[in-house]
């Protein structure tokens, strides 16, 4: 039987004022491309899931986040892998978002998640967010 690695990432479900999310799109480079997914990584050895978070998001984004409530866990296995996926919400506190290693970023509405073609581990997440928020159209006060 071959064994199968498990590999442990945080995910940061990022709100802004007008409850849009930050979607962030795979680049040709990473595994899945054109996948979109919540920006995050992989922890590092002595890491807690809220410190790595802040270092992936200032890594990947160029920002600083303040992180939340845990939203969801979710396992997704591929041939050679488990991802076990932690998301927060979290909500950027310095900077702005920038793609330094996706193709593309976007707010997008909560209504609109799921018109994008996603990662198969943050559709839970995706999920969450819908129950959560329902048709929260993001417009308005």
């Amino acid at each position: 039987m071959i064994e199968v690695e498990t590999i442990e990432v945080v995910g940061a479900v990022i709100i802004n004022e007008q409850k849009q999310i930050l979607c962030a799109l795979r680049s040709e480079t990473m595994s899945m491309p054109n996948h979109w997914e919540f920006p995050g990584g992989k922890l590092e050895e002595g890491e807690n899931k809220e410190e790595a978070l802040i270092r992936e998001i200032d890594e990947e984004l160029g920002c600083k986040i303040q992180v939340k409530e845990k939203v969801i866990d979710t396992h997704h296995q591929t041939v050679s892998v488990i991802v076990h996926l932690h998301t927060y919400v979290a909500k950027v506190i310095e900077g702005k978002p920038k793609a330094r290693e996706h193709a593309q970023l976007k707010w997008v509405k909560v209504n609109e998640l799921s018109q994008l073609h996603w990662a198969p581990a943050d559709l839970p997440t995706v999920a969450w967010l819908q129950r959560k928020f329902g048709n929260y159209s993001g417009q308005g006060s």
